[in-house]
């Protein structure tokens, strides 16, 4: 059975600011409207949706008809250490930081402005 395209549906307090948010991780808004508390971003080929007032709890969403993100090994990618640098000059605070003089695999995490928790795990 294929469900589709993979995203998750986030309930959040204020549309502006997970937006602002979701814009310093590279996020790019390509659907909905403010004006109707909603709106998709996509990087890459993850999609995240943003509801105001819709929602009770954050949804896991499956999109039939539309194809997901390969899951192949990039051969070129950003190092998890990079990506926390990036995150933290933008002003993000990690609860958990990968060893900057390390190389290879390492994780950080940190909350969105509604709590929900943010994992970058690098496997290789």
């Amino acid at each position: 059975m294929d469900l589709g395209a993979f995203s998750v549906s986030l309930t959040v307090k204020d549309l502006g600011v997970s937006r602002a948010f979701y814009q310093k991780l590279g996020f790019e808004v390509t659907g909905g409207a403010e004006e109707h508390n909603y709106l998709i971003l996509v990087n890459g080929g993850t999609v995240i949706g943003l509801f105001q007032g819709m929602f009770e709890k954050n949804i896991l969403t499956f999109n039939p008809g539309l194809g997901g993100p390969g899951m192949d090994k990039l051969e070129e990618f950003t190092d998890v250490r990079e990506i926390q640098r990036k995150l933290k000059e933008s002003g993000v605070d990690l609860t958990e930081e990968a060893d900057e003089g390390t190389e290879g695999p390492a994780h950080i995490a940190f909350l969105d402005p509604d709590g929900n928790p943010i994992l970058i795990d690098q496997f290789f």
